[in-house]
């Protein structure tokens, strides 16, 4: 199941990530660390700063360096209009497709579309 759910979030992690956004900014490994607080243990950091760098050239973030007590400032990434408005059209999208699959699924599972 591991390697199927891999392959699902590759395609999700972006509005995933937003969404987390959308409640507050925040830096890379905070992020990494709340995916993980919602259940998406596998998530590697390395992972989450590729997608951010994506997020921010794609222009759906905002990004601040903001001091560090330790190292280099951090960059605490903030979701902005544009990234709204994809969030917006991600949750419309994956609205739209867990209705379908939800369907088949119950098409599946409904004995009275069995044919006698």
């Amino acid at each position: 199941m591991a390697k199927l759910m891999t392959e699902m979030l590759k395609g999700t992690l972006e509005g995933i990530v937003l969404a987390l956004l959308a409640g507050r900014p925040a830096y890379g490994y905070e992020i990494t660390a709340r995916l993980r607080d919602e259940g998406f243990a596998d998530i590697v950091e390395g992972t989450v700063y590729a997608l951010l760098i994506r997020l921010e050239q794609r222009g759906f973030v905002d990004v601040t360096k903001v001091p560090s007590e330790k190292g280099p400032p951090r960059k605490v990434y903030a979701i902005n209009a544009q990234g709204a408005e994809y969030l917006d059209e991600f949750w419309r999208s994956w609205t739209f497709l867990a209705d379908r699959i939800q369907q088949l699924h119950q098409h599946d599972r409904d004995p009275q579309t069995e044919e006698g």
